[in-house]
């Protein structure tokens, strides 16, 4: 006997994985992809990458500040910070008058 299409004999065939839950990426996950996303803004588009390692890392701490978090959070939160911060200094040097743009 065949089984037609959407009565199959596994009942979850694509079963969610460690790193994926119900509503989203997990906060291990997270908290690597703000750590990537800091590192990486230090040589490229830190305005950009900056804000989003800062967004991981609070979402990967659980959106509070207590103490017992993983380290990828905590160290994406702070990089991205910095990046932001250089970043925005950059930006504010390049926009002054004779600032060296042109």
């Amino acid at each position: 006997m065949m089984t037609s299409f959407g009565n199959g004999t596994r009942r979850h065939p694509r079963s969610r994985g460690r790193t994926w839950s119900g509503t989203g990426p997990d906060r291990a996950t997270l908290g690597i992809v703000g750590l990537v996303c800091a590192v990486a803004g230090f040589f490229a588009l830190g305005i950009v990458l900056g804000p989003v390692a800062v967004v991981c890392g609070w979402l990967a701490m659980g959106r509070t500040w207590s103490s017992s978090q993983p380290l990828p959070a905590l160290v994406a939160l702070v990089l991205g910070a910095i990046d932001t911060l250089l970043a925005l200094v950059w930006l504010a040097g390049v926009a002054t008058p004779g600032g060296g743009l042109f």
